[in-house]
């Protein structure tokens, strides 16, 4: 019988991720043999630290959750108290918070496409080295950045942890002044994020098909995103309130971050998978960019998820062209509804992919309990399994260097949100 021979190698650090981690990778007899994505962060504990708060503190406290997409944490938490409370938000109100998440998305996409994501396919370490040699295109890309914090801003005060949103709407209304001067300056970069779909697609991304099945928000009228059924390319449709009887989280020993599957399986959520199950609810214009610039929906390549993401920030920013265009305040920004006991869910689409909230409150208003669960905790297991399979392709017997820059253009490629620090992967692996 023959020996099978191991050993152990440590791989430094990667930037350019949000968080920090490390991959365990042991290789025997020419196959992977063990594969762990370790996520091991201190558990932030913010469900409980929700608990005995009044409903109200809630979309200041979850906004803290994410530097890069706080309005995702705001906007489902809302939908869910909202639930709860019996309120309806007004027509204003749901146009506001459309407008609200398109900056989110615009700003999120925009830094992962430039500064995360495009130094890996164009060969270069990071995005000084990107601009050294492509400084028009960065700096495209912080324009587009900066417009979507500034999107932020105009209904939620500032860019980071923004406060302007509250249960039942904002706490206040923007002016029409503001608004034009927002319209102006989105409608002026709208032929560059046309431009970076035509970038995005291309570049020379890697060719991999993969058979994976999609989960994202679907709705009757528009591409999701603050609304919508829990669709997948298998054919469910459900409402947030049964996401738990078909999603499981567990915990798994080398990991602080649960995974997440639907009925024992993987699952991919975000930009790609939302692409894939709505591309007929983006904008004409965004459909035919993508059809001039060569692309097609639904795609089996992981790696079209940065034109995905590209399509995006064009589809947000007619979104948003389109509500500032009419805009006009309101002397109610929100709604109030006395406090009530009850379990409400909220399901909304950050930059990352779906997000689901679960909260129950007591009669006086206080949270009794809560539940999140983010986008990379549901991709968590899906990236192991991208892992294992490209990694495979690649070639198990191929340098060191070579195994963790493929290994880290995957797991970026995801644009996991671990937490608010600076490094993520150390590949540890173990082979003959």
């Amino acid at each position: 019988m023959a020996e099978t021979r191991t050993m152990a190698i440590n791989i430094p650090v990667l930037t350019r991720v949000e968080g920090e981690g490390a991959l365990d990778l042991t290789i025997a007899d020419g196959a992977i043999t063990g594969l762990h994505l370790r996520i091991f962060e201190p558990p932030r504990l913010f469900e409980k630290l929700l608990e005995g708060r009044h409903y109200l503190e809630v979309p200041d406290m979850v906004a803290r959750i994410c530097g890069i997409c706080p309005v995702a944490y705001q906007m489902s938490a809302v939908q869910a108290l909202e639930n709860i409370l019996g309120i309806v938000p007004t027509p204003w109100v749901a146009a506001m918070r459309r407008l609200f998440y398109c900056g989110e998305w615009i700003e999120s996409h925009s830094l992962h496409i430039h500064l995360l994501a495009a130094p890996d396919f164009l060969g270069f370490s990071n995005v000084v080295e990107l601009a050294g040699a492509h400084a028009d295109v960065v700096r495209r890309g912080l324009r587009l950045q900066e417009a979507g914090n500034a999107i932020i801003r105009f209904l939620g005060g500032r860019s980071v942890h923004p406060v302007g949103a509250r249960v039942g709407g904002f706490w206040r209304a923007p002016g029409v002044a503001e608004a034009a001067a927002l319209h102006a300056r989105l409608e002026a970069l709208l032929p560059e994020a046309a431009d970076l779909v035509r970038w995005t697609a291309a570049l020379p991304l890697p060719q991999e098909a993969q058979d994976f099945l999609g989960v994202a928000l679907r709705h009757a009228g528009e591409y999701p995103m603050n609304q919508g059924h829990i669709v997948s390319s298998a054919g469910l449709d459900i409402g947030a309130e049964r996401f738990a009887e078909e999603f499981e989280e567990s915990q798994v020993p080398h990991s602080t971050a649960l995974h997440c599957r639907h009925r024992g399986s993987d699952y991919l959520v975000g930009p790609l998978a939302r692409m894939n199950l709505n591309f007929d609810r983006l904008p004409a214009a965004t459909q035919q960019l993508a059809r001039e610039s060569g692309r097609a929906f639904p795609s089996a390549n992981m790696y079209d998820s940065v034109v995905a993401r590209a399509l995006e920030i064009h589809g947000a920013l007619l979104l948003a062209l389109g509500v500032l265009k009419d805009y006009a305040p309101t002397d109610g920004p929100y709604l109030s509804a006395p406090p009530r006991a009850g379990v409400g869910y909220g399901a909304t689409e950050a930059p990352r992919g779906m997000l689901w909230h679960r909260y129950e409150l007591a009669a006086d208003g206080r949270v009794l309990s809560a539940r999140i669960v983010p986008p990379t905790s549901q991709n968590q297991a899906r990236m192991e399994e991208d892992l294992r399979r490209s990694l495979t392709r690649a070639g198990l017997d191929r340098p060191h260097a070579v195994l963790r820059q493929q290994a880290e253009t995957v797991i970026r490629n995801y644009d996991p949100c671990i937490s608010c620090a600076t490094h993520f992967l150390d590949l540890c692996i173990d082979r003959p």
